[in-house]
């Protein structure tokens, strides 16, 4: 089940007409934040939107003429659908997807874009499995899976060639870790070439895939638990990909759906990058200390920007809001004329910007003579938002919807 330095060799050869070569660029301002001198991968800008149309390429290019004529099959709610929509394209090969029901609209969109045929089965990723198992069984198309496959894993550490063509002294590379493709090929191919540099994979930590499997010894399925970072919330380990996570990873580690938002919000302001919270989960653990150990250059791998455009929003406010710089709470204040004006006189004088006002006079726990005025605000970061809070408390009662104020300690200093 292993492979080996020259699988990932040929897969870059059979991928060279479509995979792109990314970006590999310095970070002043990550560098800053966290101490370390930090690069970015950026595999957000390759095909399809991310790391996977490598491995795809690779496992629909070795497929014999007999199996590419009955087509191939997958399942997937996003990444891996149009890496193999895209491959399948190129190579000639028909390709039925089948996605959740669930699925974002412009994943769906984009997948059938590529040529797909796609099919919405279900509400999750397990009924998609399923469906596409009996779609094999009655048709004999090819069933390609996103991670659990040797020639898929060798496909995604040419993303390890390349980066080591980039930067050869790279000394640590950080990559967010999911079923555990690309980290596993990736630290077979930098291994081969360089033992010295350091690997970390990093998980959400709502879903320790691999941190249970290595704790347990064995690979070792989670419960599903909703994350922020879907695109690595993945349940069942790969046997495969666990050996060679043993054998080649120096660590894996995990990360809260807070600090995620807080990177996909700062990529957007710093970096100028568009990236899912699962492929900004590496640079959000280099940020937050999780990266213990091993020298400096650190490369941070951002493996796919594939997010719902629609879905940015509510990400970035989450962000924004674990550095401090939006707020929300309510103020309860006298039922009598100029109450609200002063409340926002206090916000003016103090320069915090009111972003949204509602103005309430019953609701529940309201006491008869009061008024609920509901606020949301900008400010600098956590001391200026404490700041503020403090004067309104002189004044009036106030309730907190978020606070970022007391998660100073968590968030990114001088972010």
């Amino acid at each position: 089940m292993a492979i080996s330095y020259d699988d990932i060799v040929a897969a870059r050869e059979r991928g060279k007409q479509v995979v792109l070569t990314t970006p590999l660029l310095p970070s002043q301002s990550f560098s800053a934040m966290s101490g370390r001198e930090v690069w970015l991968k950026a595999e957000n800008l390759q095909r399809t939107g991310s790391f996977k149309i490598r491995g795809a390429m690779n496992a629909l290019s070795q497929l014999p003429e007999e199996s590419r004529d009955r087509g191939v099959v997958a399942a997937s709610a996003g990444n891996h659908a149009q890496g193999v929509a895209l491959a399948a394209r190129t190579l000639g090969i028909p390709a039925t997807v089948f996605m959740p029901r669930t699925a974002a609209i412009p994943k769906v969109a984009a997948t059938r874009g590529y040529g797909a045929d796609v099919r919405l089965v279900g509400d999750h990723i397990g009924d998609c499995v399923d469906a596409a198992h009996e779609f094999r069984t009655e048709s004999g198309a090819a069933f390609i899976h996103p991670y659990d496959d040797i020639a898929i894993i060798a496909g995604q550490g040419t993303m390890g060639l390349e980066l080591l063509d980039q930067l050869p002294d790279a000394a640590t590379i950080v990559i967010p870790v999911g079923g555990g493709g690309l980290v596993s090929g990736s630290a077979v191919a930098v291994k081969a070439r360089r033992p010295d540099v350091r690997i970390v994979g990093v998980e959400a930590e709502a879903m320790p895939l691999y941190v249970t499997s290595r704790a347990e010894g064995t690979p070792t399925d989670v419960p599903f638990v909703r994350t922020v970072a879907d695109g690595i919330a993945v349940a069942r380990a790969s046997v495969p990909a666990f050996e060679l996570i043993e054998a080649h990873v120096d660590d894996v580690v995990t990360v809260a759906d807070t600090h995620i938002n807080e990177a996909v919000a700062l990529l957007l302001e710093r970096a100028k990058f568009l990236v899912e919270p699962a492929g900004a989960a590496g640079l959000a653990a280099v940020l937050h200390g999780k990266v213990i150990g091993g020298p400096d250059p650190v490369v941070a791998v951002l493996s796919g920007g594939n997010i719902d455009l629609l879905f940015v929003e509510t990400v970035v406010r989450h962000g924004m809001e674990a550095r401090g710089r939006y707020g929300s709470f309510r103020v309860r204040v006298p039922d009598v004329p100029g109450q609200l004006h002063r409340v926002t006189t206090i916000l003016a004088e103090k320069e915090g910007n009111v972003l949204s006002v509602e103005h309430h006079r019953e609701g529940a726990g309201l006491d008869f003579g009061l008024v609920e005025i509901r606020m949301s605000i900008a400010t600098r970061g956590h001391d200026h938002f404490d700041e503020i809070v403090a004067e309104l408390r002189r004044h009036y009662e106030v309730i907190l919807d978020s606070n970022p104020g007391n998660a100073a300690s968590e968030s990114i200093l001088g972010a």
